[in-house]
């Protein structure tokens, strides 16, 4: 059986970690946990960033018995109740304290899931012992409860430089020739991701014992993704149903981003005016279809989304537009994407303020700017806010902004 090198090289050492910075903060943690007024410490970063690893690393160096759930297997507030009640509460068979893993626990989902992220909650208020999170995007809604009752740590991408030296150091431990060039362009092509970047170079150089920059010719024909530019080709410049359907099936974008390019650019191809209105109620069925897949949770409705979406817009015209498009992504829907995103941290700090001063979230987000003004004054009394509210590093840091 091959055993995977993800697993075979896992680090043996917390100093092994790439992101040492937040590997300390989650080793203090632990260390201190008696002392602390949250019980969990929640990471969140992108894939393959070493969030998961550093916990196994810990409860070895720390000697300390590992209780490791992952969110999509307790999914619902008894199976969580019945996994992990118990488990925060007793000490081990041998005496032995514990630290407690829950994974993905943005894995959750809103409908299907409910009272799963509440479930946790509570039993983080009542342990006994350190509970750690781990999470892509800790800033979803469902997740509030969670976030409010841990100490948030983020685990950013890994340094390029950083995943090729862990490349090299396999490299000498499995015997491969390679090229330090060819293992850096590797690095550079994982964007920050180690475990994605370990995979590649097993399956790339595990059997023949070398890598090159030949090597990589071969990842990039595996890797090989259609643009965006000829699938919306695809879509607007023909009308056949069974050539469309296929047409975002290999491109990089998400559903949400195919959405964003179709909506962006059929004005540009379609002028007449019966043709774009065919094709914006094609569009906005498949909305319809993606707003019950988020509600019900049912993704039988991603086929109708899909086909909609492409050729139901490719049917929309009487016929073939002519002449050269410059297809270009949104601007006005992506940048109010964009907004969200930026503040989502926002909404969760005048989540916990609203709280503790019992006043609406919304109320609240009106006077942020006057409670950030007295964190980034230094003000005395900035502190006590931050204590009282639970704030973590990285939210007083936002504030002080």
């Amino acid at each position: 059986m091959v055993v995977p090198w993800t697993k075979k090289h896992i680090p043996q050492s917390i100093n092994e970690i790439p992101n040492s910075s937040a590997m300390e903060q989650v080793s203090k943690f632990v260390d201190t946990f008696k002392r602390q007024k949250k019980k969990a410490v929640f990471l969140h970063g992108p894939s393959g960033t070493g969030k998961t690893t550093a916990v196994y690393i810990l409860a070895a160096v720390k000697e300390l018995e590992l209780v490791d759930v992952n969110a999509s297997d307790v999914r619902n507030k008894d199976s969580i109740q019945m996994k992990l009640g118990g488990a925060t509460q007793q000490m081990s068979l041998f005496g032995n304290s514990k630290i407690i893993l829950i994974d993905e626990v943005d894995a959750l989902s809103g409908q299907k899931d409910r009272g799963g992220a509440s479930a946790i909650a509570d039993i983080i208020a009542k342990s006994k012992f350190p509970i750690v999170l781990t999470a892509n995007d800790p800033w979803d809604k469902k997740l509030s409860a969670v976030r409010r009752k841990s100490q948030l740590i983020e685990f950013g991408a890994v340094n390029y430089l950083s995943i090729a030296k862990i490349l090299k150091n396999i490299c000498a431990k499995e015997g491969i020739n390679h090229d330090e060039t060819a293992l850096k362009s590797l690095a550079r092509r994982s964007g920050g991701d180690l475990r994605s970047a370990i995979n590649d170079l097993q399956v790339l150089a595990g059997v023949s014992k070398e890598f090159t920059a030949k090597s990589l010719e071969v990842l990039s024909d595996r890797d090989r993704e259609e643009s965006m530019f000829n699938a919306l080709t695809r879509v607007f410049k023909n009308s056949d149903a069974n050539l469309a359907v296929a047409a975002f099936n290999n491109v990089k974008e998400d559903l949400d981003g195919c959405f964003l390019w179709v909506d962006e650019n059929v004005p540009k191809e379609y002028r007449n005016p019966k043709d774009l209105a065919r094709a914006y109620e094609a569009i906005a069925k498949a909305d319809v279809y993606r707003g019950r897949i988020r509600r019900r949770q049912n993704w039988h409705f991603l086929a109708y989304v899909n086909s909609l979406l492409s050729a139901g817009v490719a049917v929309a015209k009487d016929q073939k537009p002519s002449g050269f498009v410059k297809y270009s992504p949104t601007t006005r829907i992506l940048k109010i994407w964009q907004a969200n995103m930026k503040y989502q941290k926002r909404k969760a700090i005048a989540e916990k303020i609203a709280a503790v001063t019992h006043t609406s979230k919304k109320q609240t987000i009106k006077h942020l700017p006057y409670i950030q003004a007295i964190f980034k004054a230094k003000h005395p009394s900035s502190n006590a806010i931050a204590d009282d509210c639970e704030l973590d590093p990285e939210e007083v840091a936002w504030l002080e902004k």
